[in-house]
């Protein structure tokens, strides 16, 4: 018998998104959304397309909400997406091949194709851009961190899956900006509360290397203007997490 497929999700004011990302994983055996209190009709279009919706507002970070969500599911395997992601044709016929014949002690790793400013880019560093989704329930689960979670996968071999995660980055480049401002908040956050220090200098050759990384070393050139554009968005966000963290360390933010 197969092995049984939960999808599972985060989601807050996601009502927009949610009808296409549902309909790429409708062949899943559950599909559990853990809304973070949405003000749309989230959860409603989540119930009316098959799936099982959750509330908790207790924010304690992307990472223990992913835990939370996991923790609603029952099948055999998950495949953790996010509102603006969908799986496409290539990527469930990997994903139901699995299924079938699962590997012992291994987790899988997918293909992002991320959108910028109307272009699926191939360069920059946003293609093939893996990230580990699809993994045995009971063994493994995101770690607990603010932002930028990831898969604690315990050193399983990660196996990497044919067929693409379409993402839509940046839609709307104000609404992009804004989450990237939230991240790079979190990001400061969670550094100087572990102690980290950031200094002038750092702050600006971290924002350098981040615009050269993206341009040069990730061939952003090659994504045409907005690889170009892209670079300079990098570098804002490094600017923005180092400032943060230089601000949090002297008593210079509010969120100190």
């Amino acid at each position: 018998m197969p092995q049984r497929l939960s999808v599972v999700m985060i989601a807050k004011n996601a009502a927009d998104l949610l009808p296409d990302c549902l309909a790429s994983v409708a062949w899943a055996d559950e599909i559990i959304l853990l809304d973070s209190g949405s003000q749309d009709a989230t959860s409603d279009v989540a119930r009316a397309a098959g799936a099982k919706v959750f509330t908790d507002t207790d924010w304690q970070g992307y990472g223990i909400q992913r835990q939370k969500a996991q923790g609603f599911a029952s099948g055999d395997y998950i495949l953790m997406i996010d509102t603006d992601e969908r799986v496409t044709p290539e990527l469930a016929q990997s994903i139901r091949a699995v299924l079938n014949a699962p590997q012992p002690n291994a987790v899988y790793s997918i293909a992002r194709r991320n959108f910028f400013l109307g272009r699926f880019m191939r360069h920059s560093g946003w293609y093939p851009d893996r990230v580990t989704r699809l993994y045995p329930r009971e063994h493994y689960q995101y770690n607990a961190s603010l932002v930028h979670e990831s898969l604690d996968s315990h050193g399983a071999a990660v196996i990497e899956l044919k067929g693409d995660l379409l993402h839509l980055t940046c839609r709307d480049f104000a609404s992009f900006q804004r989450k990237q401002l939230n991240y790079a908040t979190a990001w400061a956050q969670e550094r100087h509360q572990k102690g980290k220090k950031a200094s002038l200098t750092g702050i600006f050759t971290h924002t350098l290397g981040a615009f050269l990384k993206t341009l040069l070393l990730r061939g952003g050139v090659l994504d045409g203007k907005q690889g170009w554009l892209l670079a300079v968005v990098n570098a804002q966000y490094t600017f923005n997490k180092y400032t943060e963290l230089w601000a949090l360390n002297h008593g210079y933010s509010e969120k100190a």
